[in-house]
C-alpha cells in the first residue's frame, strides 16, 4: 500500500517529538457521558453518523474496536462529490474533512456513546484544523449530522464538556449538516489495520486504539477485519 504524501518522515519526526500523542487532551480517564443522549432502541437496527478527527487512518481504526458498531469507512466530507479525491483535497482547498463514516445499531451503543469516545480517545477537539503532526483544513474537528436529533445531542454534549471544563482549553468541533460522505480510495480502508507497524500509525494511531480498551473495557472489542 501507498504511504500517503501528507505523512512524510518530517511529519513523523515531529510526532516523535511531540511522543505521539494525540488522543485526549484531558486526563487519562473517561469523560463524563452525555446529560442528553438517544435512548437505546429496544430493536436492533442501523443508524449512521460522520466525524472528522484529523487523519481517518486513526479514527476509523478506534471505532472498529467499539461494540455496537458495525461498519467504519473512512472518507471525505464537507465538500463537493467532485473533488473527493485524496489528491484534490490534500490541496485543502476544497472544504472537505478527511472523516469517517459511522454504522452502528442503535439497540448497543447510542449517539451520545459514540460521542463519548469520539471527544475521550479518538482525538483532540481543542486542535483547530490540525491533529498531531498534521496541519489543514482537511483536519479539523467536525460532526456532521444526519439529524435534528444527531445535532442536539452533539451541540449539548460539547457545552457540557465546555462548562465542566474537561479540557484546558476550549471545544472547537465544528457541528455541520451532513451534505455527503464519500468513501475515501480503497488503499486508505483498513489503513491501520494492515499497516500496524508504519511508523505513523505506530506513533499517532495505535495509542488511540490503546486509550480506549483502558478507559472503555465494556465498549472495546477486538476487530480483524471483514465487517
Amino acid at each position: 500500500m501507498p504511504i500517503a504524501i501528507r505523512r512524510p518522515i518530517l511529519a513523523v519526526a515531529l510526532a516523535l517529538s511531540l511522543s505521539g500523542c494525540t488522543v485526549n487532551a484531558a486526563s487519562h480517564t473517561p469523560l463524563p457521558a452525555p446529560t442528553a443522549d438517544v435512548a437505546r432502541a429496544s430493536t436492533a437496527g442501523r443508524q449512521t453518523t460522520v466525524f472528522a478527527g484529523g487523519c481517518f487512518w486513526g479514527t476509523q481504526s478506534v471505532f472498529e474496536h467499539v461494540k455496537g458498531v458495525v461498519k467504519v469507512t473512512a472518507g471525505y466530507a464537507g465538500g463537493a462529490a467532485s473533488t473527493a479525491t485524496y489528491e484534490q483535497v490534500s490541496t485543502e482547498t476544497t472544504g472537505h474533512a478527511e472523516s469517517i463514516q459511522v454504522v452502528y445499531d442503535p439497540a448497543q451503543i447510542t449517539y451520545g456513546e459514540l460521542l463519548r469516545v469520539f471527544f475521550s480517545v479518538a482525538h483532540d477537539p481543542t486542535e483547530l484544523n490540525q491533529q498531531g503532526p498534521d496541519q489543514g483544513t482537511s483536519y479539523r474537528s467536525a460532526i456532521f449530522y444526519a439529524s435534528e436529533e444527531q445535532r442536539r445531542v452533539a451541540s449539548s454534549y460539547i457545552q457540557q464538556l465546555d462548562q465542566a471544563h474537561a479540557f484546558s482549553h476550549k471545544i472547537v468541533t465544528e457541528v455541520a449538516p451532513l451534505k455527503g460522505f464519500y468513501p475515501a480510495e480503497d488503499y486508505h480502508q483498513d489503513y491501520a489495520l494492515h499497516n500496524p507497524n508504519n511508523p505513523y500509525i505506530f506513533i499517532n494511531d495505535r495509542p488511540k486504539v490503546a486509550a480506549l480498551k483502558e478507559e472503555f473495557p465494556t465498549l472495546y472489542v477486538d476487530y480483524h477485519g471483514g465487517h
